[in-house]
């Protein structure tokens, strides 16, 4: 870990009208930031009370979907959330699957990986043009934007332009990250092999590629943001809450197909169509079922608060810049607070 300090972020939940309250909570527990998931609430509205706390939190999307918005609505987004969190905001977008694209939200998937492009690249020139850098000329193949007049200018941000971050599973994407993104945000269903051996190649060919410094060079401009599901407790009842939403979530990410390539790398590809079939019919509780114990230790991370410090830092420690924990579970906060009390022991450790 050497003398970096990882910054370690966890999902903002709270019913509608108290998110203050709960990011005062979290605030409270230790974490450094807090994030947002485009679940069944909207991603951007919870952080507007968040942000209205005045707690020296960060703020970020985790992440926003971003083919069935415009960048033009995404930046106003990012440029406001910006303003009301005193420059604390990351906005982090993401492609999601296709059924989710043109079946819920009814919009276009084709060419993901070339969209999100000029989807980056588009929030960036929007940005810019509002800092008064470059005027507004963006021609894509799939999005375009020229026009930029002062009644929709809001001017430069008083904090400067919010990072862009770019939510990446697949080698292209996050290859993609690398190039065009001011950060990658590692999808929470992954292992250390896949890691190793997927992720961080395509984040070096990426830099590469558009010419900017290596991860060896400390990826100035660049931030490697690892996501781990989390399953933290201290009693046996705290350990069993845990680990049935630890294995409900994995059994759901491992439904998909677009998560295969993780399963690929650990050996259970058989795995991916069973839970796939069985979320067809909405056979929930069987998914969670077929998620083996060896399966949790190595997609998630399940103990007590000193097991999972040492097991998430033994697998992001050396190449994270921030760890972001999902907690699919009633986390109980004295739990995350010990969990995070753990995790600054181990950093401080390492530094000596």
């Amino acid at each position: 870990m050497g003398n970096r300090r990882i910054r370690f972020d966890t999902q903002l939940t709270a019913p509608l009208g108290h998110e203050a309250a709960a990011t005062a909570e979290l605030a409270d527990q230790g974490v450094d930031g807090i994030f947002t998931f485009e679940g069944a609430h909207d991603v951007f509205l919870p952080l507007v009370p968040a942000a209205g706390a005045g707690l020296d939190l960060d703020l970020m999307t985790n992440v926003a979907i971003a083919l069935p918005r415009s960048p033009i609505h995404l930046a106003h987004a990012a440029w406001d959330l910006q303003v009301l969190s005193r420059g604390r905001f990351r906005l982090g977008i993401g492609s999601q699957i296709r059924p989710q694209i043109e079946r819920r939200y009814g919009a276009a998937f084709a060419h993901p990986v070339e969209r999100m492009r000029e989807w980056t690249l588009a929030i960036k020139a929007i940005l810019a043009c509002w800092e008064g850098t470059a005027p507004l000329d963006f021609r894509g193949a799939h999005t375009s934007h020229t026009l930029m007049t002062p009644t929709f200018d809001p001017g430069p941000n008083p904090f400067g332009p919010p990072p862009v971050l770019l939510g990446a599973l697949g080698p292209r994407m996050t290859e993609l990250a690398a190039q065009v993104a001011d950060g990658v945000l590692v999808m929470p269903f992954n292992s250390r092999s896949h890691l190793i051996e997927r992720t961080l190649p395509a984040i070096d060919r990426g830099l590469a590629l558009a010419g900017r410094p290596s991860r060896t060079e400390g990826t100035r401009g660049f931030e490697i943001v690892a996501e781990v599901i989390v399953g933290c407790g201290r009693d046996e009842r705290e350990l069993a809450a845990a680990e049935a939403g630890v294995r409900a979530l994995l059994s759901f990410y491992g439904s998909t197909p677009s998560y295969r390539p993780v399963l690929d790398v650990e050996g259970w590809s058989e795995l991916q169509p069973e839970l796939n079939r069985l979320s067809k019919a909405g056979a929930w509780t069987a998914m969670a079922a077929l998620v083996e114990p060896e399966m949790i230790s190595t997609l998630a991370v399940l103990g007590d608060p000193a097991h999972c410090a040492a097991e998430i830092l033994h697998r992001f420690g050396d190449v994270a810049d921030r760890i972001a924990f999902y907690q699919p579970y009633r986390a109980v906060p004295a739990t995350t607070a010990a969990l995070l009390d753990e995790l600054r022991h181990l950093q401080e450790a390492g530094r000596e």
